[in-house]
């Protein structure tokens, strides 16, 4: 069950506004992977800062994943249509020189055509030569090799195409996957916020999780999940804005608990898209960490009823009623005694309904988030920003 996390960015936190000073910072919490975002091309100045965080990445494991412009229209005239791949073009280039793996891209708003299978063909069609075109930049020049050793031992960098959170936008679930299932090369980018939103607020148990990833698996076949999780704010099934974790309809314990309860399958890389960054990255850690003891805890119940059973002739279901019955029977004078009561009744669910064990943990008080605003100032060859405008 592999789970990686890391911000969408440099994180807020890092007094260096680098891309090589934010993995160091995102490294230091225990984060695993970045998304770095891209904009536009600039001159070609300090290249090697760049080339450094790609050397950084291949020595470490360090995974790098880049996130393309936000404004694309793939479904609109030809002028359009070139504008938006010129600006894929640099995120192209930059995503070699960084060593990323993933690269996230949006197909943009319908234009003239509508939801279908011609707007699908034509989206297939654009993301059919942008792969071809990775493969062509990643195998450019042999020479480049001892510059470049991860392109001669490692494979292109996977496309994304990322689900959208708004009505007027290519990229429902089923659009995307659709697209993914005849376009070798891609990967679907479940945001799961614009999910969430685009079905009114849809993902709210860890069931709702397990039929996600199930209908994913059973429509392209994979077990590896490429996903950006954050709060956020929508009406009428769109996506307004990204919030804090915290602040949204969205929780993210469920999530936790079916990755720890029945994501053992799961090779998933979480990036947060929350405007608190490394903050809800490391808040999304602690989740997963948190379900995993409450899993451990469970079982070392289980374990001891049974063995307590095989001693005294009994079942451990039988056992797990008499303790109710006894806590039943102690004062219910302090806050303990009350949670003393309600454990082992718990336990007793448990044993009749396995599959319903625990359930998400309640949302923490809401608290006054400070807004922190970053910018970047350095003069590189590709311009990178962190942005919370996101088209959706």
């Amino acid at each position: 069950m592999p789970v990686k996390l890391g911000p969408a960015g440099v994180p807020l936190s890092c007094k260096g506004r680098t891309i090589v000073e934010g993995m160091d910072d995102i490294i230091s919490l225990g984060l695993e992977t970045m998304e770095v975002q891209t904009v536009r091309m600039v001159a070609p100045n300090h290249f090697e800062q760049y080339w450094q965080a790609g050397v950084l990445a291949n020595k470490t494991e360090f995974e790098m994943n880049i996130h393309g412009p936000y404004y694309s229209e793939l479904l609109g005239n030809r002028v359009e249509r070139g504008r938006s791949l010129a600006k894929i073009e640099s995120t192209l280039q930059a995503a070699r020189t960084i060593n990323a793996r993933h690269i996230t891209l949006h197909a943009g708003h319908y234009g003239g055509m509508s939801p279908g299978s011609a707007a699908n063909e034509q989206v297939a069609n654009v993301f059919a030569g942008v792969v071809d075109r990775v493969a062509e930049i990643w195998h450019d020049d042999e020479d480049e090799f001892p510059v470049f050793p991860w392109i001669k031992n490692g494979t292109p960098s996977k496309i994304g195409i990322e689900t959208s959170g708004r009505q007027e936008l290519w990229g429902s679930l089923e659009e995307v996957l659709e697209v993914v299932n005849h376009v070798e090369g891609t990967i679907p980018v479940l945001n799961i916020a614009h999910i969430h939103a685009r079905g009114h607020g849809k993902m709210r148990t860890s069931e709702d999780y397990g039929e996600l990833f199930d209908e994913v698996r059973e429509t392209i076949g994979t077990k590896e999940f490429y996903c950006h999780f954050s709060g956020v704010e929508h009406r009428t099934g769109n996506a307004m804005h990204y919030t804090q974790i915290k602040k949204s309809d969205l929780n993210f314990e469920p999530l936790a608990e079916f990755i720890v309860e029945d994501g053992g399958w799961l090779d998933i890389t979480l990036i947060s898209d929350s405007p608190l960054l490394e903050h809800d990255a490391m808040y999304m850690l602690q989740s997963i960490e948190k379900s995993r003891h409450r899993q451990l805890e469970r079982k070392a119940r289980e374990n001891r009823r049974r063995a307590l059973a095989a001693q005294t002739g009994t079942t451990p279901a039988a056992l797990a009623a008499k303790e109710a019955q006894q806590a039943a029977l102690r004062p219910d004078a302090t806050s303990g005694a009350k949670k003393a009561e309600e454990a082992p009744a718990a336990e007793v669910a448990e044993e009749k309904a396995p599959a319903k064990e625990e359930k998400p943990a309640k949302k923490a008080p809401k608290k006054k988030a400070t807004k922190a605003k970053a910018e970047e100032k350095n003069d590189d060859v590709f311009d990178f920003e962190e942005d919370d405008d996101d088209l959706f």
